[in-house]
């Protein structure tokens, strides 16, 4: 059986309170001792100034210096992966994720399923991993055992590593993409809701598809009949794809990667083929929205990337999104409906819903909040953490 072999890292007075509340980070200020030859990645043990044990994790270099792992005295190996996978997996099927119509879904996500830095997506029978720290990159090879152990042969086929763009830097360590399981006959179309995706995990945005907007993009489902529709910032076109079964008059999906466009159009080819109903463009969100003729849309979808990736952008972030939101308010239709969204972790709820309000009040337009929205119940918030909680959005519906 491994051991940890952890180091000791000990805190300041008075500066357990959150651990001892179950947050899982613990940030460089509160460290009083870090032990001589500590690497990064390494699994450590943490302990209070008067020696009390507060729990395990991995250490990093950083403002975040440990994510716990554990807030037993537990070791760190397969046989703990095993535990906390299975644990993911049995709530997913709680939630009926995997059936005959739906095999996409989020295993892992992160503190949610305690385990931060650790993003599994599947898609069908494959398993796309991203290590957000470098602790979980050294736990790799546990990583996968866990999850061939937990999923089995007939579940899971492929497992592909795409931690290239997410990882902190470290010398020396090596992180290309790659296949560690499997990698041959890859069928890459996934079913979500009964609607057919050609995922693209080799190069695509995060693991190659964002399944945090599944329940939105069914949401938006009900309400295409007859509208039409413009998807902003579409990326792979899951919006699109769902209005269009809608029966929507007429989508156009907008996108300024050329790419993303392209991945558009084979996803609304996968499931309707040579579609009418459906133009893209390869543009810039605003300079279309300025652009477009008014009154021409019945509903637009403001679903842009990441505005703050951390605190220092939220400012900027704020203005950003009030803007985009006046740009779709004077745009779009009367009795129209709006759902726009920020996926940014750095803005609150309450400062997002204040930045679509101040452009609702510069339209000068009537504005009802129909639905309030946010991640799906794969990707769960740890009740001790609530950072978790990333993704917002409003349903308006604009007189």
């Amino acid at each position: 059986m491994e051991t940890n072999k952890a180091n000791s890292i000990i805190l300041r007075p008075k500066k357990d309170e959150s651990l001892k509340r179950f947050h899982p980070w613990v940030f460089s200020g509160a460290i009083a001792r870090i032990p001589q030859g500590i690497e990064e990645g390494d699994i450590v043990q943490v302990f209070s100034a008067n020696g009390e044990f507060l729990g395990v994790g991995h250490y990093q270099i950083g403002s975040i210096s440990v994510r716990i792992l554990s807030f037993a005295d537990e070791t760190i190996d397969v046989d703990f992966y095993i535990r906390r996978i299975s644990s993911a997996y049995k709530m997913r099927m709680e939630l009926g994720l995997q059936h005959a119509g739906n095999n996409t879904f989020r295993l892992v996500h992160g503190e949610g399923d305690n385990l931060p830095g650790l993003i599994i997506d599947i898609y069908g029978k494959t398993a796309v991993v991203q290590a957000h720290s470098v602790g979980m990159d050294t736990d790799k090879d546990k990583i996968v055992n866990a999850l061939q152990h937990v999923l089995g042969k007939e579940r899971l086929e492929n497992i592909f590593y795409k931690s290239e763009g997410t990882l902190p830097f470290k010398a020396g360590i090596e992180t290309g993409n790659d296949y560690l399981l499997g990698g041959q006959n890859i069928d890459s179309v996934a079913l979500e809701n009964g609607l057919k995706f050609n995922i693209d995990w080799l190069r695509g945005q995060k693991t190659g598809f964002f399944v945090d907007q599944r329940e939105n993009r069914r949401l938006l489902e009900k309400y295409a009949a007859g509208k039409n529709v413009l998807n902003m910032f579409c990326y792979t076109g899951g919006f699109s794809v769902y209005a269009l079964r809608g029966d929507a008059r007429l989508v156009h999906s907008v996108d300024s990667s050329s790419k993303a466009v392209s991945l558009t159009d084979e996803n609304v080819k996968l499931n309707f083929g040579n579609e009418p109903r459906h133009t893209s463009f390869s543009e810039d969100a605003f300079k279309f929205l300025k652009e477009s003729a008014t009154d021409t849309y019945d509903i637009i979808i403001l679903d842009p990337p990441a505005f703050a990736k951390h605190r220092g952008a939220i400012a900027n972030a704020l203005q950003g999104y009030k803007r985009l939101n006046l740009a779709a308010l004077e745009k779009i239709k009367r009795e129209g409906i709006l759902f726009t969204f920020s996926c940014s972790q750095a803005i609150s709820k309450e400062q997002f819903r204040l930045a679509v309000f101040s452009a609702a009040v510069i339209s000068g337009r009537k504005v009802r909040i129909l639905h309030q929205l946010t991640q799906p119940a794969d990707h769960p918030i740890n009740i001790y953490h609530p950072e978790g909680e990333y993704l917002k959005g409003l349903v308006l519906f604009v007189e």
